[in-house]
């Protein structure tokens, strides 16, 4: 009897069999078309990411110049206080890799554009330093006079 039984699986499992195999490779087409469409996707948002920087890229040199360090700003607003007022220290880099100012007055890095506010108690000279990764530097300054 276990001889029947056994029997009456396999012929079911035979007529399964088919269906099941057939299942399967379509499982497993639908799975790698899945990761195909997610591959592609994934190039085309990183070659827009990349068009995108270049053109981020193209509109500094353009608007700013060469690749080359340069300072494109460096003011204070009011150009004089009164002891005790306040003023704004503005400047702005372009390829720079790192900022000095001073007398340092709180730390610094490479902007575009980043304002300071600063109360010196007298007449001041401040010097704003930028350097690039060759080593190549830059310096502007500026007198900030206190009445």
């Amino acid at each position: 009897m276990p001889d029947e039984s056994e029997s009456k699986l396999v012929q079911v499992i035979r007529r399964l069999l088919p269906f099941t195999t057939a299942g399967c490779i379509v499982a497993i087409l639908y799975v790698a078309w899945v990761f195909m469409a997610r591959r592609s996707e994934n190039r085309s948002l990183e070659k827009a990411t990349e068009a995108q920087k270049q053109k981020a890229a193209q509109e500094v040199t353009r608007t700013y110049g060469s690749d080359k360090l340069k300072i494109v700003s460096f003011y204070t607003t009011p150009g004089a206080i009164a002891h005790g007022q306040k003023a704004l220290i503005c400047y702005g880099v372009v390829n720079a890799k790192t900022v000095r100012l001073d007398p340092p007055v709180e730390r610094v890095w490479p902007s575009v554009s980043r304002c300071l506010e600063v109360s010196p108690a007298r007449e001041t000279k401040f010097t704003l330093t930028a350097e690039d990764a060759q080593g190549h530097t830059e310096t502007a300054s500026f007198l900030l006079r206190v009445k």
